[in-house]
Formats: structure tokens, sequence, C-alpha cells
């Protein structure tokens, strides 16, 4: 079979929408792999860290999945002694617990991480998918 000229350019233009298109896809399957994990990982106490994992598809190509509770750094990272990178409150603090009623003493709480492992699972499959594609 011999493409030159007008049906070579077919042919191109055709192959191109086919790229294209399973790039979206791939991208699509990783944004929502990666909400899918971290909302399976996210620790539930009245749900609002999960509810507050979105993707929002920017165009084509691009898409973001954010994590919208304030506090989430905090599980992620930790807090206190037990901070990721060591720069928590090192004396123990003490706050009113509304969910308990009381008074809780704490030197902190340790990191539930979420997103980390999330968003490399997502990073893994991006890549495996995107070689498989330009092999």
């Amino acid at each position: 079979m011999t493409f030159s000229g007008h049906n070579l350019e077919r042919a191109f233009t055709s192959w191109s929408r086919d790229v294209e298109n399973e790039i979206e896809k791939i991208v699509l399957e990783t944004v929502r792999m990666i909400q899918a994990q971290a909302k399976l990982l996210a620790p539930a106490d009245d749900g609002s860290l999960k509810a507050s994992i979105e993707i929002r598809q920017i165009d084509k190509f691009s898409a973001t999945v954010t994590v919208g509770s304030e506090y989430a750094v905090y599980i992620e990272y930790g807090t206190g002694i037990y901070a990721v990178e060591g720069n928590g409150r090192q004396t123990p603090w003490t706050y009113w617990s509304n969910k308990l009623g009381r008074y809780v003493t704490t030197r902190g709480q340790k990191p539930q991480q979420f997103w980390a492992p999330a968003v490399e699972s997502g990073e893994r499959h991006f890549t495996s998918r995107m070689n498989r594609l330009f092999r």
C-alpha cells in the first residue's frame, strides 16, 4: 500500500485524531483513578474530607483533582510531634472537642496519607498508558 499526497495527509489526520482521543481518555482515566484512590484512602469521620475530593476537566488534555477540605493538609502530613517534616508543635496543647464534649490534651496527630499514594498511583498509570500508546 502506498500513501502519498492527499491520501497521506488524510491518513495522518485520522491517526492524529485517534491519538488525541486516546490521550484525552488516558487523562480522564488518570484523574478518576486519583480521585477514587484518594477517597478510598482518606480517613472518614463525618465524610467531608472524602466529599471535598473533586475533579475538574480544564480542556481536552488537562484536568485537576483537588482536595477542598481546609484540614486535609493536617491529615496528610500530621501535626505536632508527628508532623512529617518534624516542624510541628513540640509541646502538648489542650482544646475543646465539640464531638467529645470535653477538653482534650494532645501532642498531635500521626499522618494518614491519602493524597500522595493516590497521586503516585495515578502517575504510574498515566506513564504506563502513554508509553503503550507511543510504542
